[in-house]
């Protein structure tokens, strides 16, 4: 246990950043935990920021509140290091309990910026003729981002961002010029204007052959979206009506995208994708309806006692049983935060790449499904999919 006495001299010194590590179980997941200062519009925060293997959780809280949340986290680590403009902090339990702490003056009073509002390299910029961007009225007719817009412009981009991440090794592959295509598929397409824009990002930046297929149910929404693909002159773009479910597609294909394709859609599509050996999958999950419907906890009742807690368990079940089954099955697979919860609550993008992963963790993910499954009792349909058809 951790005197107050020294929280309260971190708080006093008004940190500029604090990194805690050190978790004293084994089993704590979160590995580290990293406050942040940050100030807009005259209003004083941290972000939180607590990191897994995979995964990055975010959190903001008062100024006020430092020294609860401090005292909340380190009964669980061993060790904290702090900035301030003035001090520079260290705090460290021994095995035995005994505290080491050290508040040292900073030779050179140090400066980070605090402010949320710090330019950004975005990979879609201003200025840039992207013509879906300018007709989904992110842009002006000059290229300028709208302000209404702009947290959809940071969502547009922020999924560029996770797409340019795993090209990188590839993309000179796939340079205009040479023989090889890069085939991508986009279920449940709709008229969010994402399929154009990603047409732009491959071609006119990254300056790649790509054949991109969106396939979605409304008829309407297919005639509109092949009439915008002709006018922005993108031959290589078209879209077809059909469903996910059964869907036949005859050429090969390196990448999957499904965003809020709804419930067990999602399934399908990851299922077709791991038929066809997609190299690439970006699937954005909505809707998780299928567990929160068969959810019958053999020990663990008071999941399904609050009927809000049994749907957001239900909802990260789902995902994380898709996750494993993809891991299981060749592909090294990330949950992400695709947005900033405050935007919306379907923030979880799955990322997965197929690679080379041992026998033995494919053996322990598939293994992590059938605990959770012997423990819930629930119906999934991916795992299903993949258990008829002898994948798994």
């Amino acid at each position: 246990m951790i005197d107050k006495e020294y929280i309260d001299q971190i708080v006093e010194a008004q940190p500029l950043r604090i990194v805690v590590s050190g978790p004293k179980s084994k089993e704590n997941e979160i590995l580290k935990v990293k406050y942040s200062l940050k100030s807009s519009t005259g209003k004083v925060e941290y972000q939180i920021e607590k990191f897994t293997k995979k995964q990055v959780f975010h959190e903001n809280i008062g100024e006020d509140s430092l020294g609860q949340s401090l005292e909340e986290v380190m009964e669980d680590y061993k060790q904290l290091s702090a900035e301030s403009k003035n001090y520079s902090i260290d705090l460290r339990l021994s095995k035995k309990g005994k505290v080491f702490f050290s508040k040292k003056s900073q030779k050179n009073q140090i400066k980070i910026n605090t402010s949320h509002n710090k330019k950004k390299n975005y990979i879609l910029e201003e200025g840039m003729d992207i013509p879906a961007l300018k007709d989904l009225g992110v842009f002006t007719k000059d290229g300028k981002v709208v302000n209404s817009r702009y947290d959809k412009y940071k969502q547009i981009n922020r999924f560029v961002e996770l797409i340019d991440h795993e090209i990188k090794n590839i993309s000179e592959d796939y340079q205009k010029g040479s023989d090889k295509c890069l085939h991508i598929l986009d279920f449940g397409c709709g008229k969010s204007y994402l399929t154009f824009v990603l047409y732009y990002y491959f071609t006119e930046i990254k300056n790649m052959n790509v054949k991109i297929t969106g396939l979605d149910l409304k008829k309407d929404v297919i005639d509109y979206c092949n009439d915008v693909a002709e006018k922005y002159g993108y031959d290589q773009l078209r879209f077809e009506l059909g469903d996910i479910n059964g869907y036949k597609y005859e050429n090969k294909v390196d990448m999957v995208i499904s965003l809020h394709a709804c419930d067990t859609a999602t399934d399908y599509a990851i299922y077709n994708a791991i038929k066809w050996k997609a190299k690439m999958i970006f699937s954005v999950p909505c809707c998780q309806h299928e567990i929160n419907a068969s959810i019958r906890p053999s020990s663990l009742n008071i999941i399904s006692r609050y009927g809000i807690i049994q749907e957001r368990v239900s909802a990260l079940l789902t995902d994380s049983v898709r996750a494993n089954i993809l891991e299981a099955l060749g592909y090294k697979t990330q949950l992400l935060e695709f947005i900033d919860i405050a935007h919306s609550p379907k923030n979880l993008l799955i990322r997965a790449v197929k690679t080379n992963i041992s026998q033995e963790k494919k053996a322990k993910s598939l293994s992590e499904v059938e605990a959770l499954r012997s423990e819930f009792n629930f119906d999934q349909t991916l795992y299903k999919l993949c258990k008829d058809d002898h994948l798994i």
